[in-house]
């Protein structure tokens, strides 16, 4: 864009975020999408419907209603999924800066009311590699491999070649060793999600890729 951006704080679902504005404080719009970003350092920029944007404010006040009422707008931003109660469930992505280029990974672990988080830098590599090192790295930081586990990706690369028999061209040894890993688990699904779609883990999966590869630049 020509014009200058000025970035200002705002919520987006339950992620705050830095919306973009201009000289006149008005968001910027294209079609009915307003533009956002999750750190001002990232690279990666959405549009995305401003009925979701909200001023902190706004947001902290959404947030005193009763526990019933947030618990169902969280269930309205999960994947429409049969989940066990006792289920350890695990958001992964997986970015590359120019594909192939410098590559993070970004991994939400979330058993009951416990959440572990892990970004880290790969080094040089494609998307799709950082796709399944995600879910590599993610499988090998699961200890109760007694527990039902869905691991949730918005790759079709990656879900394919786990979930439905896709045979493996490239990468092959990084998806041997996935599947090796995959075969100690009782209860493990992969599960394909849309990428962007207002699911707070995977947007915070998301946002962890991407932060490692700020970070190590």
């Amino acid at each position: 864009m020509s014009r200058k951006i000025n970035w200002v704080r705002r919520k987006f679902k339950t992620n705050k975020v830095w919306l973009a504005t201009d000289d006149q404080g008005r968001p910027l719009t294209r079609g009915n999408r307003q533009l956002i970003k999750y750190q001002l350092t990232q690279d990666h920029e959405y549009w995305v419907n401003p009925a979701n944007i909200r001023p902190l404010e706004a947001a902290a006040a959404a947030a005193g209603k009763s526990s019933a009422t947030s618990r169902a707008r969280r269930a309205t931003q999960r994947p429409a999924e049969n989940i066990p109660p006792n289920a350890i469930c695990i958001y992964t992505d997986g970015a590359s800066s120019g594909n192939p280029g410098p590559a993070g990974i970004g991994v939400v672990l979330r058993y009951q009311d416990r959440v572990r988080e892990i970004s880290r830098y790969i080094g040089h590599a494609t998307n799709n590699i950082a796709e399944l090192e995600a879910i590599r790295q993610a499988l090998s930081a699961v200890q109760r491999k007694d527990l039902p586990v869905r691991l949730f990706t918005d790759s079709s690369y990656a879900h394919g070649l786990l979930s439905l028999g896709w045979k493996a061209r490239r990468n092959q040894e990084l998806v041997q060793e996935i599947k090796n890993q995959m075969r100690d688990f009782r209860d493990l699904r992969l599960i394909k999600v849309k990428g962007h779609a207002g699911i707070d883990d995977n947007e915070r999966a998301d946002q962890l890729a991407t932060s490692a590869i700020r970070r190590r630049q």
